[in-house]
Protein backbone atom coordinates (compact mmCIF):
# COMPACT_ATOMS: atom_id res chain seq x y z
CA UNK A 1 0.00 0.00 0.00
CA UNK A 2 2.69 2.51 1.01
CA UNK A 3 4.93 1.60 -1.93
CA UNK A 4 1.97 1.96 -4.31
CA UNK A 5 1.30 5.47 -2.95
CA UNK A 6 4.99 6.35 -3.26
CA UNK A 7 5.01 5.07 -6.86
CA UNK A 8 1.87 7.13 -7.54
CA UNK A 9 3.67 10.18 -6.12
CA UNK A 10 6.76 9.50 -8.28
CA UNK A 11 4.55 9.28 -11.36
CA UNK A 12 3.00 12.66 -10.45
CA UNK A 13 6.46 14.21 -10.10
CA UNK A 14 7.40 12.88 -13.52
CA UNK A 15 4.16 14.14 -15.11
CA UNK A 16 4.35 17.64 -13.57
CA UNK A 17 8.11 17.99 -14.19
CA UNK A 18 7.44 18.46 -17.89
CA UNK A 19 5.57 21.66 -17.05
CA UNK A 20 7.21 23.13 -13.96
CA UNK A 21 10.68 21.55 -13.69
CA UNK A 22 10.28 19.80 -10.33
CA UNK A 23 13.42 17.74 -10.92
CA UNK A 24 16.01 17.98 -13.67
CA UNK A 25 15.41 16.04 -16.88
CA UNK A 26 18.57 14.06 -16.17
CA UNK A 27 17.13 12.88 -12.85
CA UNK A 28 13.80 11.66 -14.23
CA UNK A 29 15.24 8.26 -15.20
CA UNK A 30 16.55 7.83 -11.63
CA UNK A 31 13.67 9.50 -9.82
CA UNK A 32 12.95 6.53 -7.55
CA UNK A 33 16.56 5.94 -6.50
CA UNK A 34 17.85 9.50 -6.42
CA UNK A 35 14.87 11.22 -4.81
CA UNK A 36 12.31 8.82 -3.29
CA UNK A 37 14.73 6.30 -1.79
CA UNK A 38 17.11 9.09 -0.79
CA UNK A 39 14.25 10.72 1.15
CA UNK A 40 13.43 7.39 2.80
CA UNK A 41 16.97 7.18 4.26
CA UNK A 42 15.74 9.64 6.92
CA UNK A 43 13.14 7.15 8.25
CA UNK A 44 15.32 5.38 10.84
CA UNK A 45 16.40 8.72 12.29
CA UNK A 46 12.92 10.11 12.98
CA UNK A 47 12.47 10.20 16.77
CA UNK A 48 9.91 7.77 18.16
CA UNK A 49 6.59 9.40 18.96
CA UNK A 50 6.93 12.14 16.35
CA UNK A 51 3.39 13.14 15.39
CA UNK A 52 4.06 16.33 13.44
CA UNK A 53 6.92 17.66 11.32
CA UNK A 54 7.85 20.64 9.16
CA UNK A 55 9.69 20.37 5.84
CA UNK A 56 11.45 23.53 4.63
CA UNK A 57 11.71 24.44 0.95
CA UNK A 58 9.75 21.36 -0.05
CA UNK A 59 10.07 21.81 -3.82
CA UNK A 60 8.92 18.55 -5.39
CA UNK A 61 8.13 17.00 -1.99
CA UNK A 62 11.53 15.56 -1.10
CA UNK A 63 11.82 14.56 1.67
CA UNK A 64 8.64 15.93 3.34
CA UNK A 65 5.86 14.48 1.23
CA UNK A 66 7.66 11.15 0.82
CA UNK A 67 8.03 10.89 4.61
CA UNK A 68 4.39 11.87 5.17
CA UNK A 69 3.29 9.07 2.83
CA UNK A 70 5.71 6.53 4.33
CA UNK A 71 5.05 7.27 8.02
CA UNK A 72 1.60 8.81 8.35
CA UNK A 73 3.21 11.68 10.27
CA UNK A 74 1.49 14.99 9.57
CA UNK A 75 3.93 17.20 7.67
CA UNK A 76 3.66 20.93 7.07
CA UNK A 77 5.43 21.63 3.78
CA UNK A 78 6.70 25.18 3.25
CA UNK A 79 7.29 26.14 -0.40
CA UNK A 80 7.59 29.67 -1.78
CA UNK A 81 7.14 28.79 -5.48
CA UNK A 82 3.38 28.95 -6.16
CA UNK A 83 3.51 26.35 -8.95
CA UNK A 84 5.42 23.89 -6.79
CA UNK A 85 3.03 24.53 -3.88
CA UNK A 86 0.10 23.76 -6.23
CA UNK A 87 1.83 20.52 -7.21
CA UNK A 88 2.34 19.60 -3.55
CA UNK A 89 -1.33 20.24 -2.76
CA UNK A 90 -2.45 18.05 -5.64
CA UNK A 91 0.07 15.29 -4.86
CA UNK A 92 -0.95 15.25 -1.18
CA UNK A 93 -4.62 15.07 -2.18
CA UNK A 94 -4.15 12.25 -4.69
CA UNK A 95 -1.86 10.14 -2.48
CA UNK A 96 -3.80 10.78 0.72
CA UNK A 97 -0.64 12.07 2.41
CA UNK A 98 -1.20 13.79 5.76
CA UNK A 99 0.30 17.09 4.60
CA UNK A 100 -0.52 20.76 4.86
CA UNK A 101 1.10 23.06 2.32
CA UNK A 102 2.08 26.64 3.10
CA UNK A 103 2.87 28.73 0.02
CA UNK A 104 5.26 31.22 1.61
CA UNK A 105 8.89 32.10 2.08
CA UNK A 106 10.23 30.10 5.03
CA UNK A 107 11.10 33.26 6.97
CA UNK A 108 7.49 34.50 6.73
CA UNK A 109 5.67 31.19 7.26
CA UNK A 110 3.56 31.00 10.40
CA UNK A 111 3.76 27.54 11.94
CA UNK A 112 3.40 25.92 15.31
CA UNK A 113 6.91 24.63 16.00
CA UNK A 114 7.33 20.87 15.54
CA UNK A 115 9.64 18.32 17.14
CA UNK A 116 11.01 17.41 13.69
CA UNK A 117 12.24 19.75 10.94
CA UNK A 118 13.57 18.42 7.63
CA UNK A 119 15.07 19.96 4.51
CA UNK A 120 16.99 18.61 1.53
CA UNK A 121 19.29 20.52 -0.82
CA UNK A 122 18.06 23.88 0.45
CA UNK A 123 20.98 25.91 1.82
CA UNK A 124 24.36 25.68 3.53
CA UNK A 125 24.02 24.47 7.12
CA UNK A 126 24.55 27.86 8.84
CA UNK A 127 21.70 29.40 6.79
CA UNK A 128 19.58 26.26 7.08
CA UNK A 129 19.75 26.32 10.88
CA UNK A 130 18.65 29.98 10.90
CA UNK A 131 15.64 29.01 8.76
CA UNK A 132 14.85 25.95 10.89
CA UNK A 133 15.16 27.44 14.39
CA UNK A 134 11.81 29.34 14.45
CA UNK A 135 9.97 26.18 13.31
CA UNK A 136 11.70 23.78 15.74
CA UNK A 137 10.01 22.96 19.04
CA UNK A 138 11.99 22.82 22.27
CA UNK A 139 13.71 19.44 22.45
CA UNK A 140 13.18 18.80 18.74
CA UNK A 141 15.58 17.59 16.07
CA UNK A 142 16.48 18.56 12.53
CA UNK A 143 17.28 15.93 9.89
CA UNK A 144 19.34 17.26 6.99
CA UNK A 145 20.96 15.14 4.27
CA UNK A 146 24.25 16.78 3.28
CA UNK A 147 26.88 16.18 0.59
CA UNK A 148 30.66 15.75 0.68
CA UNK A 149 31.26 19.27 2.09
CA UNK A 150 29.42 18.40 5.33
CA UNK A 151 32.45 18.98 7.59
CA UNK A 152 33.12 22.41 6.06
CA UNK A 153 29.44 23.30 6.56
CA UNK A 154 29.58 22.15 10.19
CA UNK A 155 32.69 24.25 10.82
CA UNK A 156 31.08 27.33 9.26
CA UNK A 157 27.86 26.79 11.23
CA UNK A 158 29.71 26.43 14.54
CA UNK A 159 30.58 30.15 14.41
CA UNK A 160 26.86 30.93 14.76
CA UNK A 161 25.31 27.90 16.47
CA UNK A 162 25.73 25.64 19.48
CA UNK A 163 24.28 22.23 18.68
CA UNK A 164 24.55 18.52 19.21
CA UNK A 165 25.19 16.71 15.95
CA UNK A 166 24.96 13.04 15.09
CA UNK A 167 26.27 11.95 11.68
CA UNK A 168 24.93 8.96 9.78
CA UNK A 169 26.60 7.84 6.54
CA UNK A 170 24.30 7.52 3.53
CA UNK A 171 24.77 6.53 -0.11
CA UNK A 172 26.74 8.53 -2.66
CA UNK A 173 29.07 10.33 -0.23
CA UNK A 174 26.15 11.79 1.68
CA UNK A 175 25.76 12.22 5.41
CA UNK A 176 22.52 12.62 7.32
CA UNK A 177 22.90 15.19 10.07
CA UNK A 178 20.68 14.86 13.12
CA UNK A 179 20.89 18.22 14.88
CA UNK A 180 19.49 18.81 18.36
CA UNK A 181 19.95 21.25 21.27
CA UNK A 182 20.15 24.11 18.76
CA UNK A 183 20.96 27.54 20.19
CA UNK A 184 22.39 30.79 18.78
CA UNK A 185 26.08 31.41 19.42
CA UNK A 186 27.89 34.67 18.80
CA UNK A 187 26.48 37.35 16.51
CA UNK A 188 23.02 37.13 14.98
CA UNK A 189 22.87 35.88 11.42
Amino acid sequence: MTEARLRQFAALVEKWSAKINLVSKGDLGQLWERHVQDSLTLLPHIPAGTDRAIDLGSGAGFPGLVLAIATGIEFTLIESDTRKAAFLMEAARLTGAPAKIINSRIELAKTTPARLVTARALAPLDKLLALAKPHLAEGGVCLFPKGPAVELELTAASAFWHMQVERFPAAEQKTILKVSALAHAGPDI
